[in-house]
């Protein structure tokens, strides 16, 4: 399967090291994208993995231009998880991956009730994965909590439901696992003043609890 794998990352046009480097796709909304007022977490993410000395290439559609180059990625601002499992399988095909990181659960209301559907989305995702990369290690995060309330009051017990998909869906050889990014993250001094989206502490500290996670594994 790894050889499998190879020969299509090679056949897409890469380098034998960049084919052989862990191809990262971090999935996600306008946390995962970044945006001209917040900061994103994926530029100190990339520093702190490639310190560690992690063989790796974010991957995906979308691009963050950056003093180190171009951060590919798939992050998608004022969209939620539901529409991102309608695109990961095309995304996928184009730009394979063998590590997904999924970051997703605003962009709905309390009122929507949307905790179910959301964690269908997840469900969804790492299927897709599965079926087109048997190999792919997913990591799954635990939303950030937001200040914007009551239309984000419903993210606590969205992170708990994802914590039991986490565990329902881990295997040996399919493994997910859980990312906290809500433990210890404050929405009135880690947000900009929408206290939603990240400001440069709140994504330094969600970049050091996504570093943490995939040194982990990757290393």
């Amino acid at each position: 399967m790894v050889l499998r794998f190879l020969c299509l990352c090679l056949a897409c046009g890469l380098s034998a090291a960049e084919a052989t480097a862990f191809r990262i796709m971090a999935v996600g909304d306008s946390i995962t994208q970044g945006g001209k007022t917040f900061a994103t977490y994926r530029i100190p993410l990339a520093a702190k993995l490639q310190a560690a000395g992690v063989r790796f290439v974010f991957v995906g559609s979308q691009k963050t231009d950056t003093p180190q180059g171009p951060l590919w990625h798939e992050g998608y601002g004022g969209k939620n998880a539901e529409f991102l499992a309608t695109i990961l399988e095309a995304r996928l095909k184009a730009n394979p991956a063998n590590v997904l990181m999924l970051q997703a659960g605003h962009n709905h209301f309390i009122e929507e009730k949307p905790v179910a559907g959301i964690v269908t989305a997840h469900r969804e995702m790492i299927a897709t994965a599965r079926r087109l990369n048997p190999k792919s290690i997913v990591f799954v995060a635990q939303v950030i909590p937001s200040g914007k309330l009551p239309k984000y009051s419903y993210i606590p017990e969205l992170n708990l439901a994802l914590a039991a998909l986490v565990k329902e869906l881990h295997r040996p050889e399919q493994p997910v696992y859980l990312v906290d990014l809500a433990t210890g993250f404050d929405p009135a001094k880690d947000t900009i003043a929408d206290l939603v989206h990240p400001n440069a502490a709140g994504a330094e500290k969600i970049a050091q609890r996504w570093s943490e996670a995939l040194i982990k594994v990757l290393k």
